[in-house]
């Protein structure tokens, strides 16, 4: 058993590709029209190409539901791990990117908090180097 697509939901799949994209710097994987809406996939350039980001839209009333609780709540749907997060904050805020949380040393991680534009927020971490 292999984790190989992961979907988070977004509000307008166009607006998610050009962010994920030329924002966070994700590479599009597959485009295919579905009806109505897209089989819309991102993957990480410094990642493993068979692992996949689905930009699923919203339009089920419970996917719905469920993104805005969450936001709502202040609660990250998902986290991607950085290098250096001090660096990616940095260039993200000079991108545009609205912080909910600047970085902050949680345990055994360093964690900041985002607006994807999409409907989502989501947590950057970095793990703490080792004593």
């Amino acid at each position: 058993m292999k984790i190989k697509l992961n979907s988070i939901f977004v509000d307008d799949q166009s607006k998610a590709l050009k962010f994920y994209t030329e924002v966070l710097g994700f590479v599009q994987k597959h485009d295919i029209p579905v009806g109505e809406f897209r089989w819309l996939t991102v993957v990480s350039p410094d990642g493993p190409d068979n692992l996949e980001l689905v930009l699923e839209p919203n339009a089920n009333p419970a996917a719905r539901t469920f993104q805005e609780s969450l936001l709502e709540q202040g609660i990250p749907l998902t986290a991607f791990e950085v290098d250096d997060i001090h660096g990616e904050y940095e260039r993200l805020k000079r991108l545009g990117v609205v912080f909910t949380r600047e970085p902050i040393t949680a345990g055994p991680v360093t964690v900041a908090i985002f607006s994807d534009t999409c409907g989502n927020l989501i947590q950057l971490y970095q793990p703490t180097a080792a004593p």
